[in-house]
C-alpha cells in the first residue's frame, strides 16, 4: 500500500468515524424534537463524498499520477487543515452537529468557535479538502471534478441549511458554549 492509499483509508476511516458521531446526535436531536430538512439531497452528497474517495485512490494508479513533493505537500497541510476544521465544528456544536441538516426548534444558533468567524466554517473544510486531497497525489481530474459536482450541490446544502437555521430563535453568545 503506498502512503498516499493509507492517507485516503485514514480519511475513509475519519468519514466513518462522522457517521457514527452524526448518528448519535441524529438520535439526541430527534429526542429533543429535531426536525429535518433537505432530505432529498444527502444521498447525492453522500454519493459525491464516496466518489471523491474512490477518485483519490483510482486516479493516481489508473493515470500514473507521480507525487510531485512540490503540490504534494502543501496540499497535504491544506488537507490536515480542513481537517482539523471540521473537527473543531463537530466539537463547537457538540451533539448539534450533523451530516444531515436537523435543526432542534427553540435552540440558540452557535456563535463560538469557528462560527464567530464563519457561518458555515465546515464547508470551506469540505472545499478545501475536496481540491487538496486529490491534489497530494497530483489527481487533477478527481479535485476538479468533485469542485465542481461540489458547487451546486453546496449551494444547495446552504439554501437549505439556512432557512432550517432560520427557524433557531436567537444566536448564543460566543461565551456561552453549545449546550443547550
Amino acid at each position: 500500500m503506498t502512503p498516499f492509499a493509507a492517507l485516503v483509508l485514514l480519511v475513509a476511516a475519519e468519514r466513518l468515524a462522522e457517521l457514527a458521531v452524526a448518528r448519535r446526535n441524529t438520535a439526541w436531536s430527534r429526542r429533543h424534537g429535531g426536525i429535518e430538512y433537505g432530505r432529498g439531497h444527502y444521498p447525492v452528497m453522500v454519493l459525491l463524498h464516496t466518489g471523491l474517495l474512490v477518485g483519490c485512490l483510482a486516479e493516481p494508479a489508473w493515470a500514473d499520477r507521480p507525487f510531485l513533493p512540490a503540490l504534494g505537500w502543501p496540499m497535504l497541510v491544506l488537507a490536515v487543515a480542513a481537517q482539523g476544521l471540521r473537527w473543531w465544528c463537530i466539537s463547537t456544536l457538540g451533539p448539534r452537529w450533523n451530516t444531515r441538516v436537523i435543526v432542534v426548534p427553540g435552540l440558540p444558533l452557535v456563535t463560538g468557535g469557528p462560527y464567530r468567524l464563519l457561518s458555515h466554517p465546515n464547508y470551506l473544510a469540505v472545499v478545501v479538502e475536496g481540491a487538496a486531497l486529490p491534489l497530494v497525489h497530483s489527481a487533477w481530474l478527481t479535485a476538479t471534478g468533485f469542485t465542481l459536482l461540489n458547487l451546486p450541490l453546496l449551494a444547495v446544502r446552504l439554501r437549505c441549511e439556512n432557512a432550517a437555521l432560520g427557524t433557531a430563535v436567537s444566536p448564543l453568545p460566543a461565551t456561552a458554549g453549545v449546550t443547550p
